[in-house]
């Protein structure tokens, strides 16, 4: 029933993957004092190299995108350099990986970067408390300006050209759950009166910015995005949130990306403005490369994908505790059981 799931799949004439499966991007909190990969990131990732593309753990722009302890960046001469060995060890072992380029937004916190407010579309704070640091108490952001928002699209360009300096294969702009573009899409956390808020168009402005600028500097082949059109990670949901998705997709249709991915921590979760389920919305309006996620098996994937729901599927943490998930499924081995414990390592 999975054997589709190890058919090479062809994203564009630049990339062709060994298999369906991707690695999902898994925040580990594991970069040194100065945000640089470590050689125990590049053992870890080099271990699931059988992945037919690895998608890094979400990867800071710049320093006051800074939002959970240990977070590695792409902004230093040292944080490029200790990508390179996990970019090299990747491909070493015939694997393919892709960045994914995050600035969390309203959830960053000035512990970390030692400045003042964070930053996101409205100054609207999340409540709660920074995840493993719970003595931190999230702050109310500072709006952005406009000549702020044209910084931001040039350092994820930056960010993107910095990656294939450090040898990806590309990027997958962080789109999803919660961060600061996902805070432009939605209503609850963008209540801008300016070109960047209001209507379905300015608030997908600065997304499309963002990929359009990322396009520009890289290319369009090794450009991806994640998106979370149903709020559920430090959101609430709106259902004017749906003009704003419908108008987004419509346009990113256009723009040849390498793949569209669901940002969704359980795809069985249904959102009534969306009519459903995340992956089955996306893909009524999208009609390219579309990755599916979230508490997937290798059978309920191969499934979906059978079904044309997705294109690719990208698991999360069963890659976590079998670095070798890709060989286990394939040869019908029962996987090790995730449990939060496994987070203190990377095996």
């Amino acid at each position: 029933m999975t054997a589709q799931l190890f058919q090479p799949y062809r994203l564009n004439d630049s990339l062709v993957l060994d298999n369906h499966i991707l690695m999902a991007p898994l925040t580990r909190c594991m970069a040194d004092a100065d945000l640089v990969p470590t050689q125990a990131m590049a053992d870890y990732y080099a271990r699931r190299a059988d992945a037919g593309l690895i998608i890094s753990e979400a990867t800071i722009i710049r320093p006051d995108g800074q939002g959970y302890p240990n977070t590695p960046g792409i902004f230093t001469q040292a944080q490029i350099d200790g990508w390179r060995k996990v970019t090299d060890a990747v491909h070493a072992k015939g694997g393919k990986i892709f960045m994914q380029l995050w600035h969390t937004g309203r959830v960053a916190h000035p512990f970390f970067w030692g400045g003042e407010a964070p930053i996101a579309p409205s100054a609207i704070a999340v409540e709660g408390t920074v995840p493993r640091m719970r003595e931190l108490v999230y702050q109310t952001p500072k709006a952005v300006t406009v000549t702020e928002i044209a910084e931001l699209v040039s350092d994820y360009a930056k960010a993107a050209e910095n990656a294939i300096e450090a040898g990806f294969d590309g990027v997958e702009i962080h789109g999803a759950n919660g961060y600061l573009i996902d805070q432009f899409l939605h209503h609850d956390s963008n209540r801008r009166e300016d070109e960047y808020g209001g209507s379905p168009e300015n608030m997908s402005r600065f997304a499309l910015e963002v990929v359009d600028a990322v396009i520009a500097r890289i290319g369009h082949e090794r450009t991806a995005l994640r998106l979370s059109p149903g709020a559920y990670f430090n959101m609430a949901g709106d259902a004017r949130d749906r003009e704003v998705f419908d108008y987004l997709l419509a346009e990113l249709e256009g723009r040849q990306l390498a793949y569209l991915h669901a940002g969704i921590f359980d795809d069985a979760m249904e959102f009534d403005y969306l009519g459903g389920r995340v992956s089955d919305y996306m893909r009524g309006k999208y009609g390219k490369t579309l990755v599916g996620v979230g508490s997937y098996t290798a059978h309920s994937a191969s499934l979906a994908i059978s079904e044309g729901r997705f294109n690719l599927i990208a698991i999360g943490r069963p890659f976590i505790a079998n670095h070798d998930y890709v060989a286990k499924v394939k040869a019908g081995s029962e996987l090790v059981a995730y449990s939060d414990e496994m987070l203190a390592n990377l095996y």
